[in-house]
């Protein structure tokens, strides 16, 4: 390799507006979210953890989802604290790296969740009778541990190879890490461009194809039968599409950000990135613990017990 590519670069991240007049109240104000982020995922990982009824798939790969968005979250915010209270924002490229490969490989990871919940739901309400022998413990073990490998293992080798490029750029008009480092690269390399376009197919496309697929699949299938059964499968099914769409409009916005970049004012720019990082693990909890029947009941149960105290 060559002896410039080993020189630890500092990035700075130029996306923030107004830091330095408004650091605290920048500091306050994410700190509260991150914090909300923590305790509300938390909670419904510790509802379907401790009560025995909701040791079903469909329950587990939620909590599996909560948990991926306090991995998301905290791939972050840590980062975006410490910069709102520092005079500079700048970041190491070798970190950088490190937080591009955590933000995409766990974005692929909620596509591949999703999936999994999408095909949960379809033997369930599609095949009832063979759902106790296809959705067995060793599907989900199996189905949980490609959600978190098969992302991770393809954006190993997207990273690595932006590690061996020699940067021209050492400026981002971002406030984290995401698929701008490449504009730091002085060659664009079209190797990489095609393997993030792999990616991009595998992890999001492909899933998200599968998971419309799959819902309209059960949709017709609900459509023929009684009331009871088209109620239950709006009522397992609904959370999980709005999370897919939310989800889906938020990587549409990373996408335009990184391709529009210079089209976009600072501030829209900074608004869009938040919702990324912000929105979507707080939305979450609240659609899972609203609409999902017995989730909220045990929520309730919570919350009355804490009130006693």
């Amino acid at each position: 390799m060559d002896e410039e590519l080993n020189v630890t670069y500092m990035i700075t991240l130029a996306g923030h507006v107004e830091v330095h007049r408004y650091r605290y109240l920048y500091f306050m104000i994410i700190c509260i979210v991150y914090m909300l982020i923590i305790c509300s995922n938390s909670t419904i990982v510790y509802l379907i953890w401790t009560h025995q009824n909701l040791h079903e798939p469909m329950y587990i790969f939620i909590a599996a989802l909560s948990l991926n968005s306090v991995l998301f979250s905290t791939n972050i915010y840590p980062k975006l604290l410490v910069d709102f209270l520092s005079e500079k924002q700048i970041i190491s490229y070798q970190a950088c790296l490190v937080q591009y490969f955590m933000f995409y490989a766990l974005g692929g990871s909620e596509f591949l969740l999703l999936s999994a919940m999408a095909y949960d739901r379809y033997v369930s309400i599609c095949k009832p009778l063979q759902y106790p022998t296809i959705m067995t413990k060793t599907t989900i073990s199996i189905f949980l541990v490609l959600a978190w490998l098969v992302p991770a293992c393809q954006l190993v080798a997207s990273a690595t190879m932006s590690a061996n490029q020699k940067l021209c750029g050492f400026n981002l008009r971002v406030i984290f890490c995401n698929n701008s480092i490449y504009k730091l690269h002085c060659e664009t390399s079209r190797t990489i461009s095609v393997y993030g376009v792999f990616i991009l197919l595998n992890v999001a496309l492909f899933p998200m194809l599968f998971i419309i697929f799959t819902y309209a699949k059960i949709f017709i299938t609900t459509y023929r039968s009684c009331k009871e059964v088209r109620k239950k499968a709006a009522e397992t099914c609904l959370p999980h599409l709005l999370v897919l769409i939310n989800f889906s409009l938020l990587c549409t916005y990373d996408v335009i950000i990184v391709r529009l970049e210079s089209d976009i004012p600072k501030i829209a720019r900074l608004i869009m990135t938040l919702q990324i990082v912000l929105y979507h693990p707080l939305f979450n909890p609240i659609i899972y613990g609203i609409k999902m029947k017995e989730i909220s009941k045990h929520l309730k149960h919570l919350l009355r017990q804490d009130k006693m105290k």
